[in-house]
């Protein structure tokens, strides 16, 4: 049995998610390949090689994977896909677009966002907003899998991996990369933070959120978090929003100002090392996940705690 990862990139260095996926693809198979496909990222094959537990390294170059759209990437999958037993991806924007076409194209059923691998055809999966899990058991010839970043470790370096580099296999253009916007931002990434703070509808208003919740953020060096009521409130952007309708995080600690704890937030951060939870309502869901909590006024415990945090430093 061979497992296929297929690597998230920019073309410049490998994304954190892959390193998780790696270590379920492990857990189906001790054969694992990584397919690099991109435009001038032999960057990012040479750092697929140094991960523990890669056999090989297939790296593809071609202008047309430069942007990662779904119908080449999906083509050139399917074009090494025989001979192996499982087909990976994290279970990111990136990947969740493009493995339904993949698992479409081989004619078998997808499994979606798995947190263990039991054994090589039998997996764990959230379902129910996180409340309940599901062992699925797949019979496919072929498993094409997206991976809950979360539920595994990352897989350590030190690995020696070999690097083959393949011919493009490409489809005559479905869609077209005409451009994009990226906003800049100084701040850790949601899913790849170790620290986040994270605000609630609680807050009032945009002014108010930036007010009280950014300058904790700033002194801890945080990503910053919302939850759904107030990113559809217009206090934060749609990136910001955390939970299953957002971004699935797992940092090392998360901190929740104001937010009530909804199911779909509680099944985004319950994979949190450390939670601390500030509200004033003693009787809001997110206390039963909190480890920490403090019942109070956000707009009076956040602002002295960050000058807590100030007095410390100096």
């Amino acid at each position: 049995m061979t497992a296929l990862v297929i690597a998230e990139h920019d073309n410049q260095s490998l994304k954190p998610a892959t390193l998780n996926t790696i270590t379920a693809a492990l857990a189906c198979s001790s054969d694992v390949l990584v397919l690099v496909a991109g435009h001038s990222c032999e960057a990012v094959a040479k750092a697929a090689a140094q991960i523990q537990g890669v056999k090989k390294v297939i790296h593809v170059e071609s202008e047309a994977f430069a942007h990662g759209l779904a119908e080449q990437m999906a083509s050139q999958v399917l074009a090494l896909a025989h001979g192996c037993s499982h087909i990976l991806f994290a279970a990111t924007a990136s990947g969740k677009n493009i493995a339904p076409r993949v698992a479409a194209l081989l004619d078998v059923a997808q499994i979606s966002d798995i947190t263990k691998v039991e054994n090589a055809d039998t997996f764990e999966r959230p379902i129910y907003a996180g409340n309940a899990i599901a062992t699925v058991q797949s019979t496919d010839k072929v498993k094409v899998i997206t991976v809950r970043t979360t539920g595994f470790d990352a897989a350590p370096l030190g690995g020696q991996a070999s690097i083959e580099s393949v011919s493009a296999t490409l489809v005559a253009q479905a869609s077209q990369f005409m451009g994009s916007e990226i906003a800049k931002n100084d701040r850790p990434e949601l899913t790849a933070a170790k620290v986040i703070v994270s605000g609630g509808r609680a807050l009032g208003s945009a002014e108010k959120f930036n007010e009280v919740i950014t300058p904790l953020a700033d002194k801890l060096g945080a990503a910053l978090g919302a939850s759904r009521a107030a990113v559809d409130a217009g206090y934060a952007p749609n990136d910001w929003q955390v939970g299953q309708t957002g971004k699935i995080v797992a940092p090392q600690l998360y901190i929740a100002c104001g937010i009530s704890g909804a199911i779909q937030h509680l099944a985004g951060v319950s994979s949190s090392k450390v939670i601390v939870v500030v509200n004033k309502d003693p009787e809001a869901p997110i206390f039963e996940l909190a480890d920490f909590g403090v019942i109070g006024d956000l707009f009076n415990v956040v602002p002295q705690a960050t000058k807590g945090i100030l007095a410390r430093k100096s």
